[in-house]
């Protein structure tokens, strides 16, 4: 975990890390995708594994190192089993509850386990959400007014958006799609709702597209801005699904 600041400057705005905590623990392998549930605390999901709530030590970071336990492991359920869990994203519902939107990165589905502070975070309600259109959800991104999610589908080279203001199931089609992003990965909404920013794990761009008063049907990019020079691109080419931008976050 890094402590920065973000300093405008004349030329461009320069990030410097203030302070960092190193933090290990049983319940991360293949850490993949995290996202806070408050200041102090926040889920990890691993892609061998299984989601886990953590709380971030007392005190400063100071460099420091430390081991910490979960304050919860989340399995899913007989029927709705977590399974390489990639990426995942916290709503806010009623009644201090919370939604954690999971990607199931290899059984192409996006599941959702709903929890509560007072419980321990213990998994209250576990169902399949998402399902229809997807292969290999990378990233999951929700709007602020919480009526849009939206998930970048790996293997259709797309990203699939789901409108929340209706009832969601494993057979809901996608309400809007994003095209023309090689492989699509890590993708955040802007705060007014306007734009989604799409990190292209396939090509040195970050892709941005532009809603009409909503996100139903096909668009392609409104404008595409490189984020690696070429040689930095290359260094990471392995193969044609690699190289490019994969997590991003807007400040």
């Amino acid at each position: 975990m890094l402590r920065i600041d973000i300093e405008p400057t004349a030329g461009a705005a320069r990030i410097v890390i203030r302070d960092f905590v190193e933090l290990r623990s049983e319940s991360m392998g293949e850490v993949h995708g995290l996202d806070f549930i408050d200041n102090r605390t926040f889920v990890v999901a691993n892609r061998d594994g299984l989601v886990a709530v953590f709380a971030l030590p007392q005190g400063d970071p100071a460099g420091q190192g430390h081991e910490i336990s979960p304050l919860r492991v989340i399995k899913g359920s007989r029927f709705c089993r977590l399974r390489t869990p990639g990426s995942v994203a916290v709503r806010r519902e009623s009644h201090g509850r919370l939604s954690l939107l999971v990607c199931n990165n290899y059984t192409h589905r996006v599941t959702r386990h709903v929890v509560h502070r007072r419980w321990g975070y213990r998994a209250l309600w576990n169902q399949v959400l998402l399902e229809q259109g997807l292969d290999i959800p990378d990233g999951i991104a929700l709007s602020h007014d919480g009526r849009w999610v939206a998930v970048s589908s790996h293997g259709t080279n797309d990203v699939k958006i789901y409108d929340m203001s209706a009832p969601l199931g494993p057979e809901t089609r996608p309400a809007g799609v994003l095209e023309n992003a090689n492989y699509p990965h890590g993708l955040r909404f802007t705060q007014d709702g306007s734009h989604i920013l799409v990190a292209d794990a396939g090509s040195p761009m970050v892709h941005v597209y532009a809603s009409d008063e909503g996100w139903k049907g096909r668009r392609t990019p409104s404008r595409s801005v490189a984020v690696l020079d070429d040689e930095s691109f290359l260094r990471g080419r392995a193969s044609v699904e690699e190289g490019g931008p994969k997590g991003l976050d807007i400040d």
